[in-house]
């Protein structure tokens, strides 16, 4: 009986595994425009090796690069192979590779010429017949923003995205979507002129991080902690995403956008909302963008007042870092020596609704900082104090919850507890959550789970047009009070330190503080 037992335990414990490894991607090609780009060698083409790797990329797949600069498919093959082992992570496999670059192919010209896509639609219809991809596109627009509209709409003209027969077309848009609310009104009005709603997706590489995925599993599948998840238990919370780096050769392009521009209405935004929407019905797409965008709109767009007084930006000076002396902002290439472009954002914002009436949501966001670190802090209210007035216990230190995006993935949870002796006193202790010691360590781009989830028709992960439309309308009154009014004091913070001292005043003000990584 034991071991037939055994036996059948063996089993279901295999079919477990299987059933949680996935099934492989849809049968596809998938398209990049801007396939010569950093983008595409440092993220994308890695991404896919590695679903590869896992079996979770179709046999049947193909992959088109277009971009401008001239090379035929055999050069484009070989510059992916050199650039693939320099960014895998890891060593390549050779007969993997070997089989996915016999699936790459390039066109070359520029994106608002109609004869390229006539090109592509020749290349995709061979994928078809040499691989088996079944008319299933997805187009990746790995590209300046500017080109967004006009590859979309080329595609439509080309009948590129025209869903029949049980085909899938789909089209995936970088950030940034928009460089304001009117501009990505606009930009939504282009594209959903050619597109459905379901075949857009928006992406945001940090929702591609396994703790940002893991903040619903967190939160609904352990009853301890979605009952205190509230105004009632919780003081306030703490975004932080923190990078040590400057621009580097970015600086023509910040220089015209910006920290908050770059990082607020997308990445932190969508890390405020799933820490604060309610529970979903059920995972289903739909219904969890539902909720992100209830939190999102929830959020009152501040008064003039309220920017003055709530908003903090910066711009690193210079500074240390391991040591050496690095330059200030202003000192940048392709960056104005006069430049107004803040680095550092700082804020203060409420979600008015019954679950977080009151409780502050502090975020902050900034180059050239002391550390580099992406976290979320849940801090509690203090326990009440009067059991310990008669100890030697001088304050209750509150419960804090910390989750780790990046470099490392992880959580980590701070309470007290006695410290042996004959007198009362009390020692933090932590509890601490790493995602390589319990699970090892995995070469990942971030991009894995988007592109997959892209592949078989998930679009839980990517932003929906009224999340990019609501993000972008409770910014807007910042930008606006930031273009009218001159910093006053650029660059206001050295390069290696947290920023600037008002953003530490902005907490000091409600006698709390930052809590820094360490």
């Amino acid at each position: 009986m034991s071991a037939d037992f055994s036996q059948v335990q063996a089993k279901d414990t295999d079919e477990n595994l299987i059933e949680q490894a996935g099934r492989p991607g849809d049968p596809c090609a998938m398209v990049i425009f801007g396939a010569t780009g950093d983008l595409t060698k440092r993220k994308l083409i890695p991404a896919l090796y590695n679903l590869a790797k896992d079996n979770l990329l179709s046999k049947e797949f193909a992959l088109i690069g277009l971009a401008r600069n001239v090379l035929t498919t055999d050069e484009f093959r070989q510059k992916l192979s050199d650039e693939v082992a320099k960014f895998a992570g890891e060593p390549v496999d050779p007969d993997l590779w070997h089989w996915f670059s016999r699936r790459m192919y390039y066109i070359p010209g520029e994106f608002d010429n109609p004869e390229i896509y006539q090109a592509l639609d020749l290349v995709l219809k061979q994928a078809d017949e040499e691989h088996g991809t079944r008319g299933n596109y997805f187009y990746y627009l790995a590209t300046s923003p500017n080109f967004f509209a006009t590859i979309v709409a080329q595609l439509g003209k080309a009948k590129l995205v025209q869903e029949e027969n049980n085909r899938w077309r789909r089209v995936i848009i970088e950030k940034p979507f928009g460089r304001d609310y009117e501009s990505a009104r606009s930009l939504n009005a282009d594209v959903r002129k050619v597109l459905e709603e379901k075949q857009i997706y928006r992406i945001d590489h940090y929702l591609g991080k396994e703790t940002v995925q893991n903040i619903m599993v967190f939160r609904f599948s352990n009853g301890i902690f979605e009952p205190i998840w509230n105004r009632r238990y919780i003081d306030h919370v703490q975004i932080t995403v923190a990078e040590t780096v400057g621009v580097e050769t970015r600086g023509g392009y910040y220089d015209s956008a910006g920290a908050l521009r770059d990082m607020v209405p997308n990445h932190i935004f969508q890390l405020i909302s799933l820490v604060a929407m309610d529970p979903p019905i059920s995972f289903d797409a739909d219904i969890v963008r539902d909720e992100q965008t209830k939190i999102l709109k929830a959020i009152p767009p501040m008064s003039e007042e309220d920017v003055l007084t709530r908003t903090v930006r910066g711009q690193y000076g210079e500074g240390h870092e391991d040591g050496q002396t690095v330059q200030g902002y202003r000192s940048e290439a392709s960056v104005s020596p006069t430049s107004r472009a803040e680095t550092y954002v700082a804020m203060k914002l409420f979600v008015d609704d019954w679950r977080w009436a009151d409780v502050p949501f502090y975020i902050r966001t900034g180059k050239r900082l002391k550390k580099r670190a992406t976290e979320i802090v849940i801090q509690f209210r203090r326990a009440p104090f009067m059991l310990f007035r008669q100890t030697s216990v001088e304050q209750l230190n509150p419960n804090r919850l910390v989750l780790y995006l990046q470099p490392e993935e992880g959580i980590s949870l701070s309470f007290g507890a006695k410290i042996p002796g004959p007198v009362v006193r009390i020692g933090g202790v932590q509890m601490d959550f790493r995602y390589t010691d319990y699970f090892g360590s995995k070469v990942s781009t971030g991009y894995e789970r988007l592109l997959y989830d892209c592949m078989i028709g998930d679009a839980t992960l990517f932003q929906r047009s009224d999340m990019v439309e609501t993000a972008w309308s409770v910014v807007a009154p910042i930008q606006d009070v930031w273009e009218a009014l001159a910093p006053r004091k650029f660059p206001n913070y050295a390069s290696g330190s947290w920023g600037p001292k008002e953003a530490d005043d902005l907490l000091e003000r409600d006698r709390r503080h930052w809590v820094n990584p360490e």
